[in-house]
């Protein structure tokens, strides 16, 4: 009998579990946007001081309820000797999230480098892929066609998988409809996949 309750509960109550890689070069906003994202969707999160947020060595987790979902994100560090260890995260990632600093031009080749590395990776095959183009309220930032013209020729890697590029800006939290937009179709894409982990 227990088991039976058991199961039910688990079945009416446990959600299911993507997890999100955030990826991009360091300096770009991933943590600043993994920030917001916590703060903006976790009841009781305070969240810390978004000026105050240093280049991330090593991993940042956070973990948001959203309906029926819970979405746990992994910001992996960005500097070119972390990059290395991204791969080792790839298995158990069921989308990404690349976020690249539209405001630094001297950078995006390098970002297009480690984008490439990372999307021919045969692991990633048929993840979804949500691009933010960051920094949109930098008034001599590159604007998402720039962004997409420059990447232009790594569009044919990324294969059939859905694909959203969208511009932000994860220290105001505008400019790319924070609340909504990219969350809504991220859950919609996890979903469609039949991708989740249930722990």
């Amino acid at each position: 009998m227990y088991t039976l309750l058991s199961g039910l509960w688990k079945y009416m109550f446990q959600k299911d579990e993507y997890c999100v890689l955030i990826l991009g070069l360091d300096n770009a906003g991933k943590t600043t946007f993994l920030e917001q994202t916590k703060t903006k969707f976790s009841r009781n999160y305070k969240g810390m001081n978004l000026s105050k947020i240093t280049t991330t060595v090593g991993l940042n987790i956070g973990t948001i309820d959203v309906g029926s979902a819970r979405l746990m994100f992994w910001d992996l560090g960005g500097q070119e000797e972390l990059q290395s260890l991204w791969d080792k995260y790839y298995a158990e990632s069921h989308g990404v999230i690349y976020v690249i600093d539209s405001t630094d031009e001297e950078r995006l080749s390098e970002s297009k480098i480690a984008f490439e590395k990372m999307i021919t990776s045969e692991v990633l095959e048929g993840v979804p892929l949500l691009v933010l183009a960051n920094k949109q309220d930098i008034e001599t930032c590159l604007s998402v066609g720039d962004i997409k013209t420059a990447f232009s020729d790594c569009a044919p890697k990324i294969g059939k998988r859905d694909c959203l590029v969208q511009p932000c800006s994860a220290l105001t939290g505008n400019g790319f409809r924070l609340s909504t937009e990219w969350l809504e179709w991220l859950l919609t894409v996890l979903g469609s996949n039949g991708i989740s982990c249930v722990m």
